[in-house]
């Protein structure tokens, strides 16, 4: 089978936020740490050796938030590519609980965002439901525009989970039951495969793969 058109999502290095167990929203998100840097590095060293190869990148995007704008510029620049932002790829809108601690947020609502999918989790919050519509609504229009192209998200892992839905046909219904590995500096790879039939499927072709992490120094 033939790839047509291929989707990588590397999600971000390990932020501050990450280790401190806050909800980094746009207002609080402070970047990436020192070992979220090496990360992304890592993940950027292992994109650039492969360019050269049918694994090519002919776009990078990032979303607007500080800990994905730093991972973007560090892709972009090993790929020599301009990093494009893309308010888009931001993760959920988290309202009030912007900048609290997840364990406060997550005891008041029981659980984790898609816990109770189609709630807000805290004042002012997306429900996890209205965030998935939203984001494979985006994710959409962007395959569209980049039909025939390999494109590189440096996302949140909340993109990923977005992306397993779209483009896998996971009922959104089925978001309480479900999860997707998403480590920092994660890569996942969905291609567009094309048969001799000229029939067409997306596969998820890696899933959460970090081998670049695991390789010594």
């Amino acid at each position: 089978m033939t790839v047509t058109t291929r989707l990588v999502i590397a999600r971000h290095g390990q932020a501050r936020c990450n280790v401190e167990g806050r909800v980094g929203g746009p207002k609080t998100c402070t970047g990436l740490t020192d070992l979220g840097r090496q990360q992304t590095e890592r993940l950027a060293a292992r994109l650039a050796a492969a360019q050269s190869t049918d694994d090519r990148i002919d776009a990078v995007y990032a979303g607007p938030r500080r800990r994905l704008q730093e991972t973007g510029r560090l892709l972009s620049a090993a790929l020599s590519l301009p990093l494009l932002t893309d308010p888009g790829l931001d993760g959920p809108r988290h309202g009030q609980a912007d900048g609290m601690l997840w364990r406060e947020v997550e005891t008041a609502f029981q659980g984790a965002p898609q816990t109770h999918p189609d709630r807000p989790y805290a004042p002012g919050a997306e429900p996890w439901n209205s965030y998935l519509a939203r984001a494979t609504r985006h994710l959409t229009g962007l395959l569209e525009r980049h039909d025939g192209q390999h494109v590189l998200l440096a996302a949140h892992g909340e993109t990923l989970y977005a992306a397993c839905h779209l483009l896998l046909g996971i009922p959104v219904s089925q978001s309480p039951a479900i999860g997707f590995g998403t480590s920092h500096a994660g890569l996942s790879r969905f291609e567009r495969r094309q048969d001799d039939y000229h029939n067409t499927r997306w596969i998820l072709a890696a899933l959460n793969d970090t081998a670049h992490l695991n390789e010594s120094a």
